[in-house]
C-alpha cells in the first residue's frame, strides 16, 4: 500500500533527513520526499498498519530534524 502525506520543512536538505529516517523505519518498503511540493510518499510493508508506522515515521524524523511536521 503506498500512501502520500503533507510534511512541513523548512529546507531541501532537512527534506532529504527525513527520507532517509523513514526509509529506515520498521513497516516502510519504501519512502521518497519532495521538498518542492511538500509530500511525503510511504509504501509499506504488506500487513503493516499505516498509522502505527507513520507515527513511529513521525518519531524517527522528529530525531534528526526536531522542526519538521506530518499532516497524518
Amino acid at each position: 500500500m503506498k500512501k502520500s502525506y503533507k510534511i512541513d520543512v523548512d529546507c531541501a536538505n532537512c527534506a532529504n533527513k527525513m527520507e532517509l529516517a523513514a526509509k529506515k523505519t520498521a513497516g516502510v518498503k519504501d519512502a521518497s520526499v519532495n521538498f518542492m511540493a511538500l509530500k511525503m510518499s510511504v509504501e509499506f510493508d504488506d500487513g503493516a498498519d499505516p498509522k502505527e508506522v507513520m507515527k513511529a515515521v513521525a518519531k524517527n524524523c522528529k530525531k534528526v530534524e526536531d522542526d519538521c511536521e506530518i499532516f497524518f
